[in-house]
Parts: structure tokens; C-alpha cells; sequence
């Protein structure tokens, strides 16, 4: 190949609507047609740019079923030469890696230009809801587009029936075995969490389109009060993602060749580098062989910085995926970047300050990195998403310049690490558990008044074989377990009415 096959990124926009009441708010198919013009008319003042679209990818829209959004949006906007239609299952991966899919299509000569979008408006159907008014969002669009994504739900059974079916209680799990790993008591770690995610805080404070644009020292993050309440060990409220938005974002790629046709100035071109997309290789959270470890996150980056030419030394700024502390020191912990490094690890303020629209965030980030790079302040970026549960990864490395590549770019699912890791089966559940056992990982489900409510226990018997299970209904035992480590714990799994309860010894 050469660098003149590299598709570039010449438009993108931002959308936030925190003000207006249910019965005024815009639907998404008006936020998305709001997005995609202004994306148009980011990339250049033509006209053609719009009606040039042959493309259109639309990551979920949660509780929006139109038929096909993207026929919809397509006719809503006036793009008349659209010829391939996409949606996204659940994921954030998802908006990486369609563009991904788009420039691969690009490159091959499929397509001339794409436009990826994506709604969340959360805070909307909450609001009608409580208002008791039906969501009357438009439907329509001829014809069905192409589906991308997995559809394996992100829960096992046997997981949902211990309360490990949501992001505030799985998260978790997997934060705590890597403070235990990394050897930190809890005073420790919940330093390391608040010095982690206040940098974000000051980068959204500085973001106009952050949800949350204020700054919050590490302290403030991670002391529960009644505005900071816990949600799931060890996590408070503002070291959660935040999802209650009405966010939309567009992102517009195009070939080189239809850029200059189009009059699209090269100081609006952001060179599409490389990207990637790895699975664990252990799909469901409760089957990872090591709870501290998501080796599929070191295949996928790593993957993409070699697809562009860059080392790690040579990314200017990062946007890690941020819905959680784990996500982002998990990321740090495979990747090799320092959780104190200077470059910073968001773009926007991450999805707990910045807002969390779903699967539609990184899309966002993106479009942040663009003006980054468009002003100079980055010669390179790497943008990354995460699916379900640090399950499905993507990302994808944009830059000023088209860089020296003379092979073919490869797109798609490829595991680039350890081979040994990627055949590791997932371990299975013992669901029926009866025992002497000592707990592997955990945390503690807390109330809205903030008292431990539900302990969710993930233990080896023994023998060796896994477990999930239910810490007792006891106020005092769950109290406790809160106030030191558990992870290690010994105790006594029972197996009573069709569900295991460990209590520690």
C-alpha cells in the first residue's frame, strides 16, 4: 500500500442537551441528523460533503427501534447515494471499531465516504418515565441493516442469579483482585483511585462538552457522603461511569482522493493509523483464569500501534476507556503505561465526568482527539473502547501525518500476544458448592442509604473448583467485610435452596 490509500477523518461534531424538559427534548434521530451536519459542515463548507455519503454505521441507541436507523437518518439528513447501512449491538468497542470497519472499506475501494454516529438520550427516557409519557421516538426506514457486534449476552445465568449481571457490581471484581495483586491494603488503593481519576476531572473541567465540567480532588472521588454515596465496592458514585445523558456525536472518513475532490482542506485531515479488536478469550467475567489480568487488552493495543508504524514512546495522547478505575489501571497494567503518566490517559474527562453515552463514548473521544491533532497539541493519538465486561477491546491510532506503511493494514479480530493466553479455557462454575473455600475476588452491593447490602463472592473450594455465592443477610459480617481485605478470606460455602452462600471463617 501506500500512504495515499490511508483514509483520513475530516469531520466530526459533539451534541449535549442537559437542560431541556421530556416533553421538548430532541429525539435521536434529531440529535443524530444535528451531529451529521454539523460533522459536514466541520469537514468544509461544500454542500456535496453530505450528499456524498455512501456510508452510514450507527452504534446503539439504547431503547430506540426505528427498523433501520440508518436509512432513517440517511433521508433525514438528505444523503441520497447511501448503499451500506450498519448497526451496532451493545458494546463500547463498538464505535473503534466501526471505524475501523469503515476505513478498511475505504481502503479497499468499498466505500469514498463513511459517517459513524451515535445517540444517548438516557436522561430523556428516565425523564418521561417519570412523567408517565410514552417515548414517541421516530420509527422507520426501509429495508434492515447489516448488524455488527457479538451477540453472547455480557452475563452468564449462573452470574445474574448472584447479582454479577451490571456494570457497578462487576467492575468491581475485577478491581479488587488487581489492588490484591498489586499488593496495596485498602487506604492505599483508594489513594491510587482518586489520584488515578482527578486528573479526569480537571480535563473535563476544561471540556465544554462535558457533562460534568468540574474539577474533583482525589479525596472528593473517593470519600462516600450522602452526594457520594457507595454504590459497589470499592466504588463510590463518582467512580462510576455516568449514563443518565442526552449525548450525540458524529464522526466523518473519507479516502484521500474524494477529500481533494471534495475541496475538504488538508488542514481538516486526521490520518487514519491502524486499529485493532480482541475478545478475552474468556468471554464471561466469573471464567477468567486471573481476575488481575485481561491479556486480550495488550494484544489489541499493541496490535494497533504496530499496524501504524508507532511505538508507545510516539502516542502524544490517549483516551483509555474510563467507565470504571479498573478499566483505565487495567489498561495501564497490560499496556505498559504509567498510571502517573505525564500525556494523561483522556482527551475528554472520561465517561464518569465527561459523560457516559452508552456505547456511543468513544465516539466522543474521538472526535476530541481530531481537534487535538488539528491544533498541534498531538502529533498522534490512540483511542480505546471496551465492551461489556473488559470483554471485547478495540482501538485505533490517528495522526497529522500518513506515516511510511508498505504493507496491507489489517483490521480485524487478530491475537498479536501471548498464544498460550489465547487458548486458556475459561474455568468453570461448580454451581452447586458445598465447602471449605477461601475467596478468589468479591465486592459489596450497598443500599441507597449507603449500607452494605449484598455480598457477591467469586471462591475456589478446596479441590480447586470456582464458585459464585452470597455473603449472608447480616448488616455486621458485611460491614466488616468492607473494612479489610477479603480477597484471600477462608470460610464455608453452602449450597441451600437452589443458591450458595459463603460465610467466612
Amino acid at each position: 500500500m501506500t500512504v495515499n490509500d490511508l483514509p483520513v477523518l475530516v469531520g466530526a461534531s459533539q451534541l449535549l442537551d442537559r437542560d431541556s424538559e421530556a416533553a421538548l427534548a430532541s429525539t435521536p434521530l434529531q440529535m443524530l441528523s444535528e451531529v451529521t451536519r454539523a460533522a459536514a459542515r466541520d469537514a468544509g463548507p461544500n454542500d456535496a460533503i453530505l450528499c456524498a455519503i455512501d456510508a452510514i454505521a450507527l452504534v446503539e441507541v439504547l431503547a430506540w427501534h426505528p427498523g433501520n436507523g440508518p436509512r432513517l437518518l440517511a433521508e433525514s439528513v438528505g444523503c441520497e447515494n447511501v448503499s451500506a447501512e450498519y448497526e451496532c449491538l451493545t458494546g463500547g468497542e463498538t464505535p473503534v471499531a466501526l471505524i475501523n470497519m469503515l476505513a478498511e472499506r475505504i481502503y479497499r475501494g468499498e466505500s469514498e465516504v463513511a459517517l459513524v454516529a451515535g445517540s444517548n438520550n438516557i436522561r430523556t427516557i428516565r425523564n418521561k418515565r417519570k412523567a408517565g409519557m410514552k417515548i414517541g421516538w421516530e420509527t422507520g426506514g426501509a429495508g434492515k441493516a447489516i448488524q455488527i457486534g457479538e451477540t453472547t449476552p455480557g452475563s452468564s445465568d449462573e452470574e445474574i442469579r448472584y447479582g454479577l449481571d451490571l456494570p457497578p457490581s462487576i467492575y468491581p471484581i475485577f478491581e479488587n483482585a488487581l489492588r490484591a495483586a498489586r499488593g496495596l491494603d485498602l487506604d492505599q488503593h483508594r489513594t491510587a483511585m482518586g489520584n488515578l481519576m482527578s486528573p479526569f476531572t480537571r480535563v473535563a473541567a476544561a471540556n465544554p462538552d462535558a457533562w460534568f465540567p468540574t474539577y474533583r480532588s482525589p479525596e472528593e472521588l473517593t470519600t462516600a457522603t450522602s452526594q457520594n454515596r457507595m454504590i459497589g465496592f470499592p466504588y463510590t458514585k463518582y467512580l462510576n461511569a455516568f449514563l443518565d445523558t442526552d449525548q450525540a456525536s458524529a464522526v466523518l472518513l473519507m479516502s484521500q482522493d474524494k477529500a481533494r475532490a471534495l475541496g475538504v482542506p488538508e488542514s481538516k485531515w486526521v490520518y487514519w493509523r491502524g486499529g485493532a479488536k480482541q475478545n478475552e478469550a474468556q468471554w464471561f467475567a466469573s471464567s477468567r483464569s486471573d481476575f488481575a489480568r485481561c491479556p486480550a487488552i495488550a494484544a489489541c493495543h499493541n496490535a494497533a500501534l504496530d499496524r501504524a508504524g508507532l511505538s508507545l514512546a510516539q502516542i502524544d495522547a490517549f483516551d483509555l476507556y474510563s467507565c470504571f478505575p479498573v478499566a483505565v489501571s487495567m489498561a495501564c497494567e497490560m499496556f505498559g503505561v504509567a498510571e502517573d503518566d505525564p500525556r494523561g490517559h483522556t482527551v475528554t474527562g472520561g465517561l464518569p465526568y465527561a459523560g457516559g453515552p452508552a456505547s456511543a463514548y468513544s465516539l466522543h473521544a474521538v472526535a476530541v482527539m481530531m481537534d487535538r491533532i488539528r491544533s498541534g497539541s498531538a502529533g498522534a493519538g490512540m483511542v480505546t473502547g471496551n465492551g461489556w465486561y473488559l470483554t471485547k477491546h478495540s482501538a485505533l491510532i490517528l495522526a497529522n501525518r500518513p506515516g511510511e506503511q508498505t504493507t496491507e493494514p489489517v483490521f480485524g479480530t487478530v491475537w498479536n500476544g501471548d498464544e498460550a493466553e489465547a487458548k486458556v479455557p475459561a474455568v468453570e462454575i461448580q454451581p452447586e458448592a458445598n465447602g471449605e473455600a477461601r475467596v478468589e475476588t468479591y465486592t459489596m452491593i450497598f443500599d441507597r442509604e449507603g449500607r452494605p447490602a449484598r455480598g457477591i463472592v467469586i471462591g475456589r473450594l478446596n479441590d480447586g473448583q470456582r464458585f459464585l455465592a452470597n455473603t449472608p443477610d447480616d448488616f455486621a459480617l458485611n460491614q466488616q467485610i468492607v473494612e479489610k481485605e477479603f480477597i484471600g478470606q477462608p470460610g464455608r460455602v453452602v449450597h441451600k435452596d437452589g443458591m450458595n452462600r459463603f460465610e467466612p471463617t
